[in-house]
């Protein structure tokens, strides 16, 4: 599997706050807890790439947000922030390497921080960044290959995977108090402790899981369910609402 990463921006300071207070990003340690996490995401058993073709856009780190990659196809996101809108241009090429590209339709916003795969079915969340639009758009593309999209609106939250992922066994990770839960209703979950409610950014590579070091009562909440952990400090990325999935684009190659 490949995970193509993005190098930090310069201007990481004057990337987009959310639902975080604005805290100066350290850009040597942002470098450094990149670096770090790429490592991570090689001993996990990834070739990593990492690009810098928008070095010049202050949130261009954050590249899981320009995609949807699946088997068959690379969907390009429409970045729902105006000051993002140019990135998918700059990884378009790059993906083009590797599947073929299909857009959005006009007027459609869709990061991929709100779609969760888990198998056949897309959990796209319905949030800040990603409207109703973005999600019927995707459904277009991707029902006729055979995938299911539910949608699940996000509150008080960045992108859905700010507040849901998947363990390596389907069963979700979740802040419920961020999702509309009864969208959830035909899958297993298990809660973040409330003390990290910025926990449920979890990473599955096969039979590991990555986990931000700051969130250490998730990962233990994580490794008694028996998988093998991997954690990683990302302070400086969490600054800018960002969590361990946003810091890549991970498909089969």
């Amino acid at each position: 599997m490949l995970a193509l990463t993005h190098a930090p921006s310069p201007h990481i300071n004057d990337a987009e706050r959310t639902y975080v207070e604005w805290k100066p990003i350290n850009y040597e340690r942002a470098l450094q807890q990149h670096s770090n996490y790429c490592r991570m995401l090689e001993r996990c058993g990834l070739r990593v790439r990492t690009l810098d073709v928008n070095r010049h856009l202050p949130d261009c780190v954050f590249i899981e947000d320009t995609a949807i990659v699946l088997d068959e196809v690379a969907v390009l996101g429409s970045m729902g922030a105006e000051s993002r809108r140019a990135e998918p241009a700059g990884i378009e090429p790059i993906l083009k390497e590797y599947r073929s590209i299909r857009h959005l339709d006009a007027g459609a916003n869709l990061e991929g921080g709100d779609v969760l795969q888990v198998g056949r079915t897309l959990l796209v969340g319905l949030s800040s960044r990603t409207n109703s639009a973005g999600i019927q758009s995707l459904g277009r593309i991707v029902q006729p290959l055979g995938y299911r999209v539910i949608p699940v609106p996000v509150r008080q939250c960045l992108h859905l995977k700010s507040a849901c992922t998947a363990l390596p066994d389907g069963t979700l990770l979740v802040n419920p108090n961020w999702l509309e839960m009864q969208a959830l209703r035909d899958f297993a979950f298990v809660s973040v402790p409330e003390e990290e409610p910025w926990a449920a950014d979890i990473l599955p590579i096969g039979k590991h899981v990555c986990v931000p070091a700051e969130n250490a009562r998730t990962a233990d909440l994580i490794q008694r369910r028996g998988f093998e952990m991997e954690t990683v400090g990302l302070s400086e990325f969490a600054k800018a609402d960002g969590g361990v999935t946003c810091l890549s684009l991970i498909f089969n190659n």
